[in-house]
């Protein structure tokens, strides 16, 4: 009574809901990101990357972008699952504020205090009067740097070292800490950055207001969301993309009413309803993706749609995955931006010589296509992988 969801409808079901297909890439960044729940922000360029990749006019890709995450504020960059950068649609910042991130934030506010006082460092009171000193002059500034902060705290120029007499000693600033503490306790988010959309340098701005949600509900939700976009995914991926305990992740799924159904890895799940067969596009399509993108980083198992035979190339070696070159919901190559611009790619998969013909001139569509929205910009993944590194070079 369980239905087996086979690696072809796995495919299908990635190219529409990830708006990849051709007839399925959206109008927006907008409607990218609310169909994707979160867009990898740990490399500032990944988010317009990825957006411009599902729009279906991507010219003006990086000016749609900034409007909706600076003017409009209809997208956020905040902390998420994993103690990662996301970026989110922000009618969802409670939603994961609640499900992700209260966890992670006492965490990370009793590592600080704790490294401080082996340091020898003020303690937990001092720190308290500098964070309500520095977000009242973050509310008066507007969106400002640590810096610029600084100029009102000085405090916040204070220093410890850290991991003092071990091979990863350094020396903390108290604003680079304690702002990335506050950035996961949802009291402040990133916002623009001081140079173009490919800088990593950002201001901070206070969050916007949110209500306080129950966690277990609020888990629920960002599950259902999730999966309604990536299902069917085994127990295994929905612990990996959340970073919940397997109890939690069991709770949610009951909460939701989740289907069970039988993939290659094992047990998987659906949202309720979503067990019936999904037709796939019509026509086959191509994608140029980032390095971190949501699709290829989505499940911690990935052989359905990325053979191990190309990892090597493909991933660093602390497991982020570079720029991919797609074919019809499976990675066949990477691409990179040489220094003049040019978008260069390899095929790696052996696809036959006529499904390498159709391949190879939709990989040239898409590539021309990023090249023309990207324009004068450069774009060097933060995290390079060996295939990028070759064809960049």
């Amino acid at each position: 009574g369980v239905r087996y969801i086979g690696v072809a409808e796995r495919r299908a079901r990635l190219g529409l809901r990830h708006r990849l297909a051709g007839a399925a890439r959206a109008a927006g960044p907008v409607e990218v990101a609310e169909s994707l729940v979160a867009l990898h922000g740990t490399d500032p360029a990944t988010v317009y990357l990825a957006v411009g990749a599902r729009l279906a006019e991507p010219a003006k890709t990086v000016a749609r972008t900034e409007r909706a995450l600076y003017e409009d504020r209809a997208l956020v960059r905040m902390h998420g699952m994993r103690h990662t950068v996301f970026v989110f649609p922000t009618a969802l910042t409670a939603v994961v504020h609640a499900s992700t991130g209260l966890a992670v934030a006492a965490r990370e506010r009793a590592t600080l205090v704790k490294h401080m006082a082996t340091a020898g460092a003020p303690d937990a009171a001092w720190l308290a009067e500098v964070e309500e000193s520095a977000l009242a002059a973050l509310a008066r500034r507007g969106p400002a740097t640590a810096a610029e902060l600084a100029e009102d705290e000085p405090r916040l120029r204070e220093r410890f070292v850290y991991g003092a007499g071990k091979s990863y000693e350094g020396v903390h600033t108290v604003s680079t800490r304690l702002l990335r503490v506050l950035g996961v306790e949802g009291k402040v988010v990133r916002g623009r950055p001081l140079g173009s959309w490919t800088s990593s340098q950002f201001r901070w701005t206070v969050a916007p207001d949110h209500p306080e949600l129950d966690v277990s509900e609020a888990q629920a939700e960002l599950l259902r969301r999730w999966l309604a976009v990536c299902g069917p995914a085994t127990e295994a991926d929905l612990k990996w993309w959340t970073g919940w305990k397997v109890t939690e992740v069991r709770r949610a799924l009951a909460a939701i009413g989740a289907q069970a159904v039988s993939v290659d890895e094992g047990p998987g799940y659906v949202v309720d309803g979503d067990v019936g067969p999904v037709a796939g596009p019509t026509e086959p399509w191509a994608a140029l993706l980032p390095a971190l993108d949501p699709t290829a980083m989505g499940w911690q198992r990935r052989e359905w749609y990325l053979a191990p035979e190309l990892w090597p190339s493909l991933f660093d070696r602390s497991g982020n995955v570079g720029p991919t070159v797609w074919w019809s919901g499976r990675v066949v190559g990477g691409w990179a931006q040489r220094g003049d611009g040019e978008i260069v790619w390899r095929l790696l998969e052996d696809l036959g010589r006529v499904e390498r013909r159709a391949a190879e001139a939709a990989v040239a569509v898409e590539a021309e296509r990023l090249r023309e929205w990207v324009g004068a910009a450069r774009v060097t993944p933060r995290f390079r992988t060996p295939l990028e590194r070759e064809l960049a070079a």
